[in-house]
């Protein structure tokens, strides 16, 4: 279902939160944050290709102890061990958050996840400048993620210089939209796969479900929906048995 703004008093509230987020990158990128010394490959896997050919279903699964609509989900544990045990369930590629504040991630996080598997890694952050996107080349990320809110409300300007600039360092980018609307604008942009909420859409572009899921019910329902594939990071991190909570996820779906 697609989100309007009606959330907790409307769209102001939406909007101070996207501030807050962009305001959250900017004083990561001061920081230093992005500051990466060394250059790591990234992975030989086609993501998108995986994904067509998959039987079941195809998921990208999140490494992250925290976000703002959760607080703490996870205790700060070895994120390799986490990976392997998600890539042992089943996984296709991973998520990771690099983003410090609200959502306690690390670019050291993604680097030791990089030297220690050969599957595609998402680069998760609130991108809002190249600095990020060199980050993202540095570590050896195969994506990374834009919002399209921030371009379309104005806290970010020109998605297409960041799409066109991440495809020069030979990265993908997975374009998240929350509304129809933002879907129809990432529609006419150059990202190599698009994020939204349940809907069934008739498009070209490989559709990825994000957000909320939490069931084998929830993945064969946005699979009947039109999903090519399906981010999990909440309900995932907070099982007691990562590897076996991924592979009944992925086993929803036999084709």
């Amino acid at each position: 279902m697609w989100r309007h703004g009606k959330i907790r008093g409307g769209w102001k509230i939406i909007e101070n939160i996207l501030q807050k987020l962009v305001k959250n990158s900017q004083n990561a990128i001061d920081d230093g944050i992005y500051d990466i010394t060394e250059t790591l490959p990234k992975s030989e896997i086609d993501l998108q290709e995986s994904i067509k050919n998959n039987s079941h279903a195809s998921l990208i699964t999140e490494i992250k102890f925290s976000s703002p609509a959760e607080g703490d989900i996870r205790q700060i544990s070895d994120p390799i061990q986490i990976a392997k045990s998600m890539i042992s369930g089943g996984a296709q590629a991973l998520s990771i958050l690099t983003q410090p504040y609200l959502f306690n991630g690390s670019p050291e996080y993604f680097i030791k996840i990089r030297k220690n598997v050969k599957i595609p890694l998402l680069m998760k952050d609130i991108m809002i400048d190249k600095i990020q996107i060199d980050a993202a080349k540095k570590m050896g990320a195969d994506y990374f993620l834009l919002i399209q809110g921030l371009f379309d409300n104005g806290f970010v300007s020109d998605i297409d210089k960041l799409i066109d600039y991440g495809h020069e360092k030979d990265l993908k980018i997975l374009l998240e939209a929350h509304t129809k609307t933002e879907f129809e604008n990432a529609l006419k942009t150059d990202a190599d796969i698009i994020g939204i909420n349940n809907r069934n859409l008739d498009t070209p572009k490989i559709i990825l479900s994000e957000s909320g899921i939490k069931s084998v019910e929830d993945v064969k329902f946005l699979h009947d929906c039109g999903a090519d594939a399906f981010l999990i990071g909440t309900s995932i991190m907070k099982s007691s048995d990562i590897q076996k909570r991924v592979s009944e996820l992925v086993n929803a779906i036999w084709k």
